[in-house]
């Protein structure tokens, strides 16, 4: 993750939001009062679907259990049922 300060950052703005969109690379933003991370949308949907998943105990143990199956015992992508 890169890191920059705020007054580089308000001079380049556009800049810096475009290769967070494009490539995806969290940036973190210093000011004097603290930091602050910038996320493309893609990437901040994903953390929140994510969050939401791992919420789920359920859901967690099936991610888990999926994990650490061995990819011969899995189906072919042909396979699956959408």
């Amino acid at each position: 993750m890169a890191i920059i300060n705020i007054t580089n950052f308000r001079k380049n703005i556009f800049e810096y939001l475009t290769q967070t969109i494009k490539y995806n690379e969290p940036l973190s933003i210093s000011t004097k009062d603290g930091n602050a991370v910038l996320l493309s949308e893609d990437d901040y949907l994903s953390l929140l679907e994510t969050l939401y998943l791992t919420s789920k105990s359920s859901m967690k143990e099936i991610l888990l259990e999926g994990k650490n199956t061995p990819l011969s015992e899995c189906i072919s992508e042909e396979e699956v049922i959408w």
